[in-house]
């Protein structure tokens, strides 16, 4: 079975909990190359820098939030699948 490529741009504050929703991709068939960003400054350059197939989402982080970085995706216009995880809402 070949894996199916996927960029993933992870907005989370935990390197650990990045890993984690990385690693659950692979398990389900995907070769994943990704970006863990935890500011909007960050993601805005990430946005502008390369073309994601996917947006992952912490909903809170200390200096940013997942409503913020979906925020961010609008506006670049973009038609890019965006998804809120949270261990705690």
């Amino acid at each position: 079975m070949s894996s199916v490529p996927l960029k993933a741009l992870v907005a989370d504050d935990s390197d650990v909990d990045a890993e984690l929703t990385v690693r659950e991709l692979g398990r389900a068939g995907f070769e994943v190359s990704w970006r863990r960003v935890d500011t909007a400054i960050d993601m805005a350059a990430a946005l502008a820098a390369e073309p994601w197939d996917v947006v992952l989402s912490d909903f809170k982080m200390p200096q940013f939030s997942g409503l913020e970085a979906l925020a961010l995706v609008h506006d670049c216009d973009r038609d890019l699948p965006f998804i809120l995880v949270s261990g705690a809402v």
